[in-house]
């Protein structure tokens, strides 16, 4: 597993991680599909994520000053409008499994290349002045306030990597990922310690049946 600290000043604050080894990126099974078609189909007609999950993500998200509104609204939020707009992202079978995951919980979640990431890791909030190239257009988020995954080199030094909002361009995954990280951002007032689990689990399991993964682990931390 990986060595992942939290350094957020949030009680509140509780992070799900699935970590996948020896995964191979490629096109969603037809079974998986299937999955994701059921559940946009029952998230298009309905409120999501529910008002008490949305509330507490947000809550969550501005306690180290960030804006979670607009644009930079929480990545669950994005893809339940999403769903109801006919406009559901499918891209590959990791990706495809962090989406339907965060459809079926409505909390956002970052999925990195473990690899890019390293064995050290740490949860921070992003410093003044921060930002990272979160697309192919080369477009940046400004960091600052918010919560981030970062990669802690040798040195000590952090670098961002992932968020609740977008992930970086350095961070995701490509056709040449061997090893994935999945970090599930929740708020205590949403979710419980076993409830979490059970996704973190899930998350981990559906890596290995849709992703090919050799080895998987999942775990809670504060």
């Amino acid at each position: 597993m990986i060595d992942l600290r939290v350094t957020l000043n949030d009680a509140e604050f509780a992070a799900g991680v699935a970590v996948a080894y020896q995964v191979s990126v490629g096109p969603s099974p037809p079974e998986l599909s299937q999955r994701i078609e059921q559940l946009v189909a029952r998230r298009a007609a309905e409120e999501f994520p529910p008002p008490n999950i949305r509330q507490a993500i947000r809550d969550m998200l501005r306690k180290g000053g960030f804006k979670p509104a607009g644009r930079n609204k929480p990545a669950s939020e994005y893809l339940a409008q999403a769903a109801r707009e006919g406009r559901f992202p499918r891209i590959d079978n990791l990706v495809d499994v962090n989406n339907l995951v965060s459809l079926e919980s409505g909390l956002p979640i970052s999925l990195l290349d473990l690899d890019a990431v390293g064995p050290r890791a740490e949860i921070r909030y992003g410093r003044e002045g921060e930002k990272y190239v979160f697309n192919a257009a080369g477009q940046e988020i400004d960091l600052g306030g918010l919560m981030c995954l970062c990669r802690v080199d040798e040195s000590g030094a952090s670098t961002p990597l992932g968020n609740p909002i977008k992930d970086s361009m350095a961070g995701k995954l490509t056709p040449r990922t061997r090893n994935a990280v999945a970090v599930i951002y929740a708020s205590t007032r949403a979710i419980d310690t076993p409830s979490l689990q059970r996704i973190a689990a899930e998350f981990a399991t559906l890596l290995q049946q849709f992703g090919g993964a050799a080895d998987v682990q999942n775990a809670v931390l504060r």
